[in-house]
């Protein structure tokens, strides 16, 4: 098993929900380790980057709209095999295919609005980490009370 790092962005349409505290307790009961955590705002030049593959689609600027309705919490997990145990947690993009149980199964509305966004791949992880956090904002610490099954 792979120890890797991953990013997870809940979005706009969760912070208006009051879906934040929720979602983060999906992860911390799953026993995934937080090393990073931080509320801000999404800069036009930080959702080019972002979004960068998504800039020609016709929805883009509503998209661009939608993530600057609130301030989005950007959240760093480690574990292992992190990046596919976020995206089982998180479910599939499109509310309608996300599973009951699933962060967007149980929480989102819309594609548009599905409240969260976790990385695709270890890769896309690393890049996207280092687009929202600064080495500093990351953190290597010693859990003191986690099950000996929470790594498995």
């Amino acid at each position: 098993m792979a120890r890797e790092k991953t990013l997870v962005l809940i979005k706009p349409g969760a912070i208006q929900r009051e879906l934040a505290g929720e979602i983060i307790t999906r992860f911390e009961r799953k026993g995934i380790k937080i090393v990073g955590l931080k509320m801000m705002m999404m800069t036009d030049f930080l959702i080019q980057k972002h979004y960068a593959h998504l800039k020609d689609e016709p929805f883009f600027t509503e998209l661009k709209r939608s993530m600057q309705d609130t301030p989005i919490i950007a959240i760093a997990l480690e574990g292992n095999d992190i990046v596919k145990r976020v995206r089982i947690l998180t479910g599939a993009t499109n509310p309608r295919e996300a599973a009951p149980g699933t962060i967007r199964g149980d929480y989102s509305i819309s594609v548009s609005n599905n409240v969260i966004h976790s990385s695709g791949t270890p890769e896309e992880a690393l890049a996207e980490l280092q687009r929202f956090f600064d080495e500093d904002e990351l953190f290597n610490y010693q859990r003191m009370n986690v099950m000996d099954y929470a790594e498995d």
